[in-house]
């Protein structure tokens, strides 16, 4: 196998991995909440080297700051958006007969 043909396996591999991450991210939110805080939780103590601190503070997801704002949903008082048709955004289909 030559050198090439190596690095071209390594670079698939890595963008195979990075979009099955991102899909988990997307599919299983609060799972991979709970993994990532567990994570930092076990790199953020005090006998590992600063630079597992500062990642483990890095792997801490985002909390939700109760802004409506900010689009977090947690609460449910921002409300269901709209329909596309209420919006204006399309038109509905119409369906009519053959004419013969």
């Amino acid at each position: 196998m030559n050198t090439g043909l190596l690095v071209q396996y390594v670079v698939i591999g890595l963008v195979v991995l990075a979009s099955a991450l991102y899909a988990f991210r997307k599919l299983a939110p609060q799972l991979t909440n709970r993994w990532l805080v567990s994570a930092s939780i076990h790199f953020s103590q005090p006998g590992h080297a600063v630079w597992m601190r500062s990642f483990a503070r890095r792997l801490q997801p985002k909390q939700a700051t109760g802004n409506c704002s900010d689009g977090c949903s947690t609460c449910g008082a921002c409300g269901p958006k709209p329909p596309a048709a209420a919006r204006g955004d399309t038109v509905p289909l119409e369906f009519r007969p053959r004419q013969r």
